[in-house]
């Protein structure tokens, strides 16, 4: 697997893409690729978050069927897991993604230990009192270390002896740099001197409260081994299930690292197809920095590509294998998908590189057909040779290689091949399952253009390349005389026949372009005139309507003998008249003239040329001849909204301590949350809440609900004559 990635230039690819991975696992996906395709697609249509970061688990796993024990770090691991399929019970996945997720039914008791453990994945205080008791007693220790070495530096008996006051840490333990003479007034022990003679004293306060904090962690790994015990009978009890959620894990992080990763370089997928046809739509190796994206056809056995040195025949030649390796692995490309289809082929070769070596003690032309000679017993296959006839002489490589690919050629098989000779394109040519691909040179640059003519055999430019490249013009003609001129008449022949296809390449693709753009104006034009005539239409109804109806009226009134009545309906009649003049008069031509902005429709023009009833207009680069009746004015200026204004009053207190004592926790985390919100809007930045120690319940509760609320920057334990650990001060 490594060495074709690293034959096909792909490592640096291949690497950014496992990099998206939350653990080391092989680029196949065992089971059905279409199956897989289909969950990557949907998936790609959902906002998730990545999982975080997972290690391999057999070992753990292994234990479990052993009724081994877990320590708390592996336990996470599985905790991890389980909370991130529990996550992904939560989003509004449909069809095969949602009945997948769905069927990984976590037992109640798994979901309850995952509640044990923190983001960091310790242990919450909240699982046992005795973790709440440890940690309180650790933190209050801490605070007495901190206090007593603060005591101890600005002791006026000591100051003549210190060096520094600065705390230093030797065998991680603190000590003090003193001077000789200290013994008078610090007890302690000497842990190390210093280059200048001076001494580092750890404290005897110290000491005793290092041991008193060692006896604290001693209690607390005991709590701890005493829950991996417990955790890991009821793992235990359900490895089946965490060997299961464990696969599934693999599976979805398989997904989601190709999800995000096509994200991140707005790459696309491709679903291989069981046809063998290959079809590239603006391709672009992942190696390249700035690539020419390459688009090809390739439907038959074969293709061979000649042309120029330099000119990305190789490349060309990787480019097509690695597409197909990226589709196998459904790994996402930079490609038009939409108009691309890649085939699956069951094994991938590359004969690329040159096999001589002290080593193997094999020639390159030797190598060249143990390469070979492995094929013929393969199926299902593509296979890209870079230089053929590498190796040996070309005219004898050209005949038997003929035979070789034509006997490949009956197989199940795809072979991309790149010479320099044109014996073996020629011979190769006619026949029905090869496919020819020139890499065309610039005659006038001098360069090559990276980019192919198929359908015939291109030059080597030996000559020009090494011209060049600084080989002296008159060496250059000897070579030629050398190289004969019927030969060179040859490459001539070729090099004309390549100038026409090009010609005939450009031409095509400007009658494509005009054609297309012909095709864009007619149907615009179609649209507009259908538009017209049901407008046309809707006016004769409406006119029509309206004439019926004052001719009723006016029979009505004729057959009136009252004479009031006769004029009342008369006077209907007349004004239905009036309506059908209206509707007739809003089709009459407009009084406009050149450069005026008017509305077609839903498109808008201007005015170039005016010629009876009809007007030439220019929308967005399109020019149309309308009737004048058919136009409307355009041209008005958007309304300005005035912006609505929003006040807030302050509230009216000014106070910046809270007392919570005798409360619940819940009231008092409700009274908490209504006194952070007044007082930032008064403007304060530092408030100081007492809730006192007692049994530490509600000093807890208030701490958890600050470490949630968004405006809270900091809280701490008060200073000790501001209440110390029966307050808290609050910096927002």
């Amino acid at each position: 697997m490594k060495e074709i990635i690293s034959k096909l230039d792909l490592d640096e690819f291949i690497e950014h893409f496992t990099s998206f991975l939350a653990r080391d696992k092989p680029l196949f996906m065992e089971g059905d690729s279409l199956l897989h395709f289909r969950f990557i697609q949907k998936l790609s249509l959902v906002d998730f978050k990545a999982p975080k970061e997972i290690k391999n688990l057999d070992t753990e796993l292994m234990y479990l069927k052993k009724l081994g024990m877990l320590k708390l770090n592996q336990i996470y691991e599985f905790v991890k897991i389980i909370e991130y399929f529990l996550y992904l019970k939560k989003l509004p996945f449909e069809g095969e993604v949602k009945n997948w997720i769905d069927k990984i039914i976590t037992p109640l008791e798994i979901v309850e230990i995952c509640r044990y453990f923190d983001l960091e994945g310790k242990l919450r205080d909240e699982v046992d009192e005795r973790f709440l008791s440890l940690n309180n007693s650790l933190k209050s220790n801490k605070d007495q270390i901190k206090e007593s070495l603060r005591r101890l530096l600005t002791s006026q008996k000591l100051s003549p002896y210190l060096v520094d006051r600065q705390i230093h840490y030797i065998n991680d333990s603190e000590t003090l740099l003193v001077r000789g003479g200290f013994n008078h007034f610090l007890k302690g022990t000497v842990t190390a001197r210093s280059s200048g003679g001076f001494f580092y004293v750890s404290p005897e306060s110290i000491l005793k409260l290092r041991k008193n904090e060692a006896d604290i962690l001693s209690q607390k790994d005991e709590l701890i081994y005493e829950y991996e015990k417990k955790i890991s009978s009821v793992f235990a009890k359900f490895e089946m299930f965490l060997s299961f959620i464990n696969k599934s894990f693999d599976r979805f992080d398989s997904y989601q690292a190709r999800v995000f990763f096509a994200k991140s370089k707005n790459l696309e997928f491709i679903k291989p197809n069981k046809t063998g046809e290959i079809k590239l739509k603006n391709f672009s190796h992942p190696a390249l920095l700035n690539p020419k994206p390459i688009s090809l056809n390739f439907d038959k056995k074969i293709l061979l590509i000649t042309g120029v040195n330099a000119g990305g025949k190789t490349m060309m030649l990787k480019s097509i294998l690695s597409a197909v390796y990226l589709a196998k692995y459904l790994i996402p490309m930079q490609i038009d998908a939409n108009n691309s289809k890649i085939g699956y082929f069951k094994e991938l070769a590359a004969i690329i590189d040159d096999p001589q070596n002290v080593k193997n003690d094999i020639s390159t032309f030797a190598g060249r057909m143990v390469e070979f000679s492995k094929l013929f017993s393969k199926k299902n296959f593509i296979v890209g040779v870079d230089e053929i006839e590498l190796g040996t002489d070309s005219d004898e490589a050209a005949s038997l290689f003929k035979v070789i690919l034509e006997k490949l050629a009956l197989q199940d098989a795809k072979i991309v091949i790149t010479t320099h000779h044109k014996r073996l394109a020629a011979l190769m040519a006619t026949h029905k399952e090869v496919e020819l691909a020139a890499a065309i040179y610039d005659e006038k640059q001098q360069k090559p253009t990276f980019d192919f003519l198929y359908g015939t055999i291109g030059k080597s430019y030996a000559f020009e390349t090494a011209l060049r490249y600084g080989i002296p013009a008159n060496l250059i003609g000897e070579a030629k005389k050398v190289y004969g001129e019927d030969k060179e008449k040859l490459g001539e022949l070729i090099q004309k026949n390549i100038d026409l296809e090009l010609g005939l390449r450009a031409k095509k693709e400007i009658l494509d372009e005009e054609i297309k753009t012909q095709k864009k104006l007619n149907e615009q034009l179609k649209n507009l005139k259908f538009k017209a005539d049901e407008e046309l239409r809707e006016t004769k109804n409406k006119l029509e309507k309206s004439y019926n109806e004052a001719i009723l009226e006016a029979k009505i009134a004729a057959k009136s003998k009252d004479t009031p009545t006769i004029h009342k309906m008369l006077n209907v009649a007349n004004k239905k008249k009036n309506i059908a003049q209206k509707v007739q008069n809003n089709h009459k031509k407009l009084d406009i003239k050149v450069g005026d902005f008017v509305k077609y429709q839903n498109q808008r023009g201007k005015v170039l040329s005016i010629r009876k009833d009809e007007a030439m207009i220019d929308s967005s680069g399109i020019k149309l001849r309308v009737p004048i009746k058919q136009l409307k004015r355009s041209g008005n200026l958007p309304t300005i909204k005035t912006p609505s204004i929003i006040k807030i009053e302050k509230p009216s207190f000014s106070s910046i301590k809270l007392d919570l004592h005798g409360l619940r926790v819940d009231e008092a985390i409700e009274k908490l949350d209504r006194y952070l919100s007044d007082v930032l809007l008064t403007g304060y930045d530092e408030v100081l809440v007492f809730h006192g120690v007692g049994s530490g319940k509600l000093a807890y509760g208030v701490k958890e609900f600050l470490k949630t609320h968004p405006s809270v920057k900091s809280h701490e334990d008060a200073p000790v004559n501001m209440g110390g650990m029966g307050a808290t001060l609050i910096k927002l």
